[in-house]
């Protein structure tokens, strides 16, 4: 079983923050992560130095490889970011 994990701290959600699964949306300062495993990619979000994690919405989605999903990693934190109530990002195709 292959898999990888990403980890992102101190990412500021931008204005209207993020949507999550479980709490709706979530703002401040967030740590972002990612999980990569059988071709399938999990984000999840917490308030940075917290113990919950939430389940962003959207989440999970294709992703193919491990490669993709460090890119996708960083989509996410980006969107993150831009906040306005962000969900996870469509994954780019890989060529």
């Amino acid at each position: 079983m292959n898999w990888a994990s990403w980890t992102t701290c101190g990412v500021f959600a931008g204005t209207g923050g993020v949507r999550t699964e479980e709490v709706g949306v979530v703002d401040g300062d967030l740590t972002v992560h990612t999980t990569w495993s059988e071709g399938q990619a999990e984000v999840a979000v917490q308030f940075s130095g917290a113990s919950d994690w939430f389940t962003l919405a959207g989440s999970p989605v294709p992703c193919p490889s491990e490669e993709a999903s460090r890119s996708f990693h960083q989509n996410v934190v980006e969107a993150v970011r831009a906040g306005g109530g962000a969900t996870v990002p469509v994954p780019h195709a890989v060529e």
